[in-house]
């Protein structure tokens, strides 16, 4: 299998092009990344690019979306909930759908929490791509455009990519990657979800408003994430500059 990155130095989101084998088929995944990287790449191993498949609908993902379907004239795909706001996607994706592209076997999973049609791809059963669900060691938001809630986020990661085997490489929307296993064990928000770490109680202010700190974790970009619990017993996954400690 090949695989290669590109990170967008601003946004620290990434692109990825992922092949069969030299010579073979492979597909792009989001499109936020510089292109040069991905095309060298396409170059070097000598792929045929079948398919441009989009996590989400987030700019800092789709901003060279244009550039690479005119480039290989590959059809972009995507959930549904998230073609509603792209007008460059020829195809709609669900949950267990599957795409093929030579020897590669993409399944869809759905993921929704930081926007309503989140998907993550999972290849040939061990590399996954997880947009903007699940980071090396944080997770992801829940008051971008087009997110749902705090329960859709902790089912995505804990019931979805967290079953997978442990061996599964995750490969971020952002930043770098890490593994099933590694964030079962280390990543603080999954270890107070499975009650190995006990929920804080500090006071805080929370986007301007009184809360309780539950957890104080790392975000992909080295500051830091918030989960908080509001008086009326929400509970709520907020940027870590909107928190007043």
């Amino acid at each position: 299998m090949i695989l290669e990155r590109s990170m967008d130095p601003s946004w620290l989101s990434n692109g990825y092009v992922i092949g069969d084998h030299a010579g073979g088929h492979g597909v792009l995944i989001d499109a936020g990344g510089p292109p040069e990287p991905l095309l060298a790449a396409i170059e070097r191993h000598r792929l045929t690019i079948t398919h441009v498949l989009l996590t989400h609908h987030h700019v800092d993902h789709v901003a060279h979306l244009e550039a690479l379907r005119e480039r290989f004239g590959a059809p972009a795909l995507t959930h549904a909930l998230e073609a509603e706001h792209l007008d460059a996607v020829e195809g709609r994706l669900g949950d267990g759908d599957v795409v093929e592209s030579g020897d590669l076997r993409i399944r869809c999973l759905h993921t929704p929490g930081h926007t309503a049609g989140m998907l993550a791809f999972l290849v040939d059963g061990r590399e996954c791509f997880t947009g903007d669900t699940l980071f090396a060691g944080s997770v992801g938001g829940v008051h971008a455009p087009g997110s749902t809630s705090f329960e859709d986020l902790r089912r995505s990661v804990m019931d979805v990519l967290l079953g997978l085997d442990p061996g599964v490489v995750l490969n971020p929307g952002h930043v770098g990657h890490t593994t099933v296993a590694v964030e079962w064990e280390t990543n603080a928000f999954v270890r107070c979800w499975r009650g190995l770490d006990p929920e804080g109680t500090e006071p805080c202010t929370a986007l301007g408003e009184p809360a309780t700190l539950v957890v104080w974790g790392d975000d992909y970009d080295g500051g830091h994430k918030a989960w908080v619990r509001w008086p009326d017993g929400r509970d709520d996954l907020v940027p870590g500059s909107r928190v007043d400690r």
